[in-house]
């Protein structure tokens, strides 16, 4: 249920974004309150991915114009580990390899630098395996994950649960998960959403960005927004990733016409 008290956590205003000079996102508004779980659906191109990663502070992609807040901060001129220290966390939509770091160090770095940007004491490497494990154990993910390289050799399944398992570790304030669902069955899928579900609280929000309506029935949006052309052209309840299920998108496009003001 929405608390109509929650606090704004994240504001973005007239957000314009371009990629090597052409512009992507033409104009975006979106208000997220703590507490909310957001769903951001559309087509290929529609600039969904484009807006996770300017939200996270990808250096590929140049903020034009606009504005973007999180609890009342200026995150246009940080950098993106200091997006991250801030509380902002990107679930990648294809999570890279590094090969020859140990996923357990890789952790604990990530661990250990947030707790000391929130003034909080580290935790050795001791300390760390039993916290970690434990966090594990919520995703059905094995031990041997943190002795393997990031990533490497990973099923597709395997990682995103190592995503969702930095998440876990970081409890993050904004937490973007650019199609996490993508290449999951549905196994993989109910353990990721599983995993979101209870990371899910009234201090943090979640923004998901997918296409299908399938993740949605495992985590329940608050809101479902549609963008097209850049911009976001329709919200509403999780009603809306329905009747996307069902007719698509094709009838938005008239509706987006009149409310922007030109033939999409």
């Amino acid at each position: 249920m929405i608390d109509p008290n929650s606090k704004v956590l994240l504001e973005v205003r007239d957000l314009h974004a371009t990629v090597d000079g052409t512009e992507i996102l033409k104009g975006v508004d979106f208000t997220v309150k703590s507490g909310e779980i957001h769903a951001i659906m559309g087509l290929n191109g529609s600039g969904k991915s484009t807006f996770a990663k300017v939200l996270a502070g990808h250096p590929a992609y140049e903020m034009t114009q606009g504005t973007v807040r999180l609890d009342g901060q200026d995150l246009s001129s940080l950098a993106p580990e200091e997006r991250a220290r801030a509380g902002v966390f990107l679930a990648f939509q294809y999570p890279i390899e590094i090969p020859g770091v140990a996923n357990d160090q890789f952790l604990r770095l990530a661990y250990n630098t947030v707790q000391a940007q929130h003034g909080k004491e580290e935790l050795d490497p001791l300390e760390f395996d039993d916290f970690v494990r434990e966090k594990m154990k919520q995703l059905e993910m094995k031990p041997d994950f943190l002795d393997r390289s990031v990533n490497e050799g990973f099923s597709g399944g395997e990682k995103k649960r190592n995503e969702i398992l930095q998440m876990a570790l970081l409890e993050p304030r904004l937490a973007i998960l650019d199609e996490t669902d993508s290449g999951l069955d549905i196994d993989a899928l109910k353990i990721v959403a599983n995993g979101v579900n209870r990371l899910a609280n009234k201090d943090n929000a979640i923004v998901l960005v997918t296409h299908y309506q399938r993740l949605l029935d495992y985590i329940v949006p608050d809101y479902v927004h549609v963008m097209e052309a850049g911009r976001i052209i329709k919200t509403s309840g999780k009603e809306l990733a329905l009747a996307l299920e069902t007719h698509g998108y094709d009838w938005l496009h008239s509706e987006a016409g009149r409310a922007l003001g030109t033939q999409l």
